[in-house]
């Protein structure tokens, strides 16, 4: 069953000559997209998505290599860098009339957006980031054995070839894992949505190792580039986390205020999957960011 966003329509964009995306579109007035995180599609947002697109022009796409949309192979780091990956973001909003608009993501949709809102800061309205640290900062606190929670990412930074060959060995149990570990209440993802997540990660291991992979490489040397030079985001910036600081002793608002002026940074009581986890808490402070 192709399970959809209900009461949205689907456009495929065109936003490379080898990529277009997958995109889910409702609503109507100032624009807002929505990006999704691991190991996820853009079924996560479905309850945010249909509150604010009472108000709202919403899009959901599915990022690059990530379920519906097109999975180029990896020619290089760059394939897969969240530059790139934000470039696509920007240039399909605008493919679809959106030259200015606010813009959320949920882990590494949260990357993707963070990269976006520093390399196109006139066209990012607002921003929003759940759950994740600036990728940069994410490599620098995670040490030691409370660290242990992360290793998938030093997994996927492997070269090419071991990382894919495993997990694709056990495709179902690899993200089946996080799905279970890392949510507090089981029941907000249902059945039908887990199956839909699995079915799409078994479809995209190389795509997906690809993306991790490029967080061990360019990205890092984009958010270096970018830190040595003082660029920062000159939006407004809501950040949404666990209190991953306490267990892994950092100073999350520190951090991010080296990076955002205009900072809101709100602890969520939920697992990680917050906006199917306490929907209602992320609504709310998307459309308070929105009237800033």
């Amino acid at each position: 069953m192709n399970v959809t966003l209900p009461g949205f329509d689907y456009r495929r964009v065109r936003v490379a000559d080898d990529v277009a995306l997958n995109i889910a579109v409702a609503g109507s007035g100032t624009p807002i997209v929505l990006l999704h995180g691991f190991p996820q599609t853009h079924l996560m947002w479905r309850h945010v998505a249909t509150e604010l697109a009472a108000h709202h022009t919403v899009l959901c796409p599915d990022l690059r290599g990530y379920g519906d949309s097109d999975k180029p192979a990896a020619a290089g780091t760059d394939t897969y860098a969240k530059r790139t990956m934000a470039a696509d973001i920007v240039t399909a909003a605008a493919e679809l009339g959106h030259d200015r608009f606010a813009l959320a993501g949920h882990d590494r949709g949260a990357l993707v957006a963070f990269r976006a809102g520093l390399d196109h800061p006139a066209t990012i309205t607002h921003l929003a980031c759940l759950d994740v640290l600036p990728t940069l900062d994410m490599w620098e606190v995670m040490r030691g054995v409370d660290a242990a929670v992360g290793f998938h990412l030093y997994l996927m930074a492997q070269p090419p070839g071991l990382p894919e060959r495993m997990i694709a060995a056990s495709a179902d149990a690899f993200f089946a894992h996080f799905l279970d570990q890392w949510t507090n209440d089981p029941v907000a993802i249902p059945a039908e949505i887990r199956a839909a997540y699995l079915d799409a990660c078994r479809a995209a291991v190389p795509s997906i190792v690809a993306d991790y992979r490029a967080s061990a490489t360019v990205d890092l040397d984009h958010d270096r580039a970018d830190r040595a030079s003082g660029t920062r985001l000159s939006m407004p910036v809501t950040v949404l986390q666990q209190d991953w600081g306490a267990a892994l002793g950092y100073d999350a608002v520190a951090l991010w205020s080296g990076w955002a002026a205009d900072l809101d940074h709100r602890t969520v009581t939920s697992g990680h999957f917050m906006a199917e986890e306490a929907p209602t808490e992320i609504t709310a402070a998307l459309r308070d960011l929105l009237r800033r």
